[in-house]
C-alpha cells in the first residue's frame, strides 16, 4: 500500500458492513459518510440535529444514487439520548462493524451538557464513551469490528485537571479545554484497547486527526475562518485519517493517523505519533475510572463472537 498517497481508492467494497458516524451532517464526518456510503456499506448518520442530517442523506445520495443510508437522532450532551440512539439502534440492528466517534465541538463559550459536564469534555468525550460501552456487545459479536475515535493535534496542550473538570474554579480557557478534551479521546483510545485484549475481545480500536482541514469546528475563531483560506484542507482529504483508521487492513490496536505534512497540518494519511503526556497509562486508568463513574457506564462484554 502506498502509504505517501492513500485516500479513498484504497477502500474496497463494503457491502454488508454497518457503520455509525456520529456528527456527520457536515465536515469530515460527512466526507467519511459519504466515501462509506459510496463503498456501499449501510450507513448511520448519528447527527443531533435531524434535519441537517436529512439534507445530508440528500446530498450524498445525489452523488450516489444507490447508498444505504439512515438519519438518526443523537446528542452527545445529552447522556438520555445516548441511551435512546443506542436503543433504538439495537431494535434494527443485530451487528455493527464500524463505530467511528467523530462529532465534537470546538472552542464555543463556556456552556455546559444536560449532565453538567464542561460542552467540550462532555461532549467530546463523555458522550462518546458512554456510547461506545453501550454498542461494545454488538461490536464484539461482528467479525473483523473496529472503533475510530477522532482526536487533533490539539492534543499536545491538553492537561486534564481532574480536580475541576467543569472548570468551576478556574477562569475559562476554550481552547485549553479543547486540548484536554482531544487528549481524552486518545486516553480513550489506548485504555479501551488494552481492557478489549485483556478480555479476549478482538475489536480493533484506533484514532484518528484531520491535520488542518476546513469545517464548520472553526466557526467561534474569526483567525481560523481567515487562515483557512490559505493554510487548509478540503474536507475531502482531512476525512482521509479517519477512513484509513477505519479501513486500513495493516492497522493494530492504538494506532493513530494523521497527515504526512509539516506539523501534521496538510497531506495524506500515515501512522503519527502522539505527546509523552497521552501515553501516560496511569491518566489513562484515571480518566476511565472517572468516565464510568460520571457516565455511570461500565465495560460489559456480554455476547462472544460466534
Amino acid at each position: 500500500m502506498n502509504n505517501e498517497k492513500w485516500n479513498s481508492n484504497n477502500i474496497p467494497d463494503q457491502s454488508g458492513r454497518t457503520v455509525i458516524v456520529t456528527g456527520s451532517s457536515s465536515g469530515i464526518g460527512f466526507e467519511v459518510a459519504k466515501v462509506l456510503a459510496g463503498k456501499n456499506a449501510k450507513v448511520i448518520i448519528a447527527v443531533r440535529n435531524l434535519n441537517k442530517g436529512v439534507v445530508a442523506k440528500e446530498k450524498i445520495v445525489i452523488e450516489h444514487p444507490d447508498a444505504n443510508i439512515e438519519v438518526m437522532e443523537l446528542d452527545l450532551a445529552d447522556l438520555s439520548s445516548v441511551i435512546k440512539f443506542v436503543n433504538d439502534f439495537k431494535a434494527i440492528y443485530t451487528k455493527l462493524d464500524l463505530l467511528i466517534n467523530n462529532a465534537g465541538v470546538m472552542i464555543p463559550p463556556y456552556s455546559k451538557t444536560k449532565d453538567g459536564f464542561e460542552l467540550q469534555m462532555g461532549t467530546n468525550h463523555m458522550g462518546h464513551f458512554a456510547l461506545t460501552l453501550q454498542l461494545l456487545d454488538l461490536l464484539n459479536q461482528t467479525e473483523g469490528s473496529r472503533i475510530v475515535n477522532v482526536s487533533s493535534a490539539a492534543h499536545k496542550y491538553g492537561n486534564i485537571n481532574f480536580d475541576d473538570l467543569e472548570w468551576k474554579n478556574r477562569k475559562y480557557k476554550a481552547w485549553r479545554a479543547y486540548g484536554d478534551s482531544k487528549i481524552a479521546n486518545l486516553y480513550f483510545t489506548f485504555e479501551l484497547q488494552k481492557r478489549l485484549k485483556e478480555a479476549s475481545s478482538n475489536i480493533l480500536v484506533t484514532a484518528a486527526h484531520p491535520g488542518w482541514t476546513a469545517t464548520d469546528l472553526q466557526r467561534h475563531s474569526g483567525l481560523f475562518e481567515f487562515l483557512n483560506k490559505f493554510f487548509a484542507m478540503e474536507g475531502w482529504q482531512g476525512a482521509l485519517p479517519t477512513l484509513r483508521a477505519a479501513i486500513d487492513p495493516d492497522s493494530k490496536g492504538s494506532d493513530y493517523y494523521g497527515p504526512e505534512g509539516f506539523q501534521e497540518w496538510k497531506g495524506y494519511p500515515v501512522k503519527v505519533g502522539t505527546n509523552k503526556l497521552a501515553k501516560d497509562p496511569d491518566i489513562a486508568k484515571k480518566l476511565w475510572d472517572v468516565s464510568e463513574k460520571l457516565t455511570n457506564q461500565k465495560l460489559r462484554l456480554e455476547k462472544q463472537l460466534v
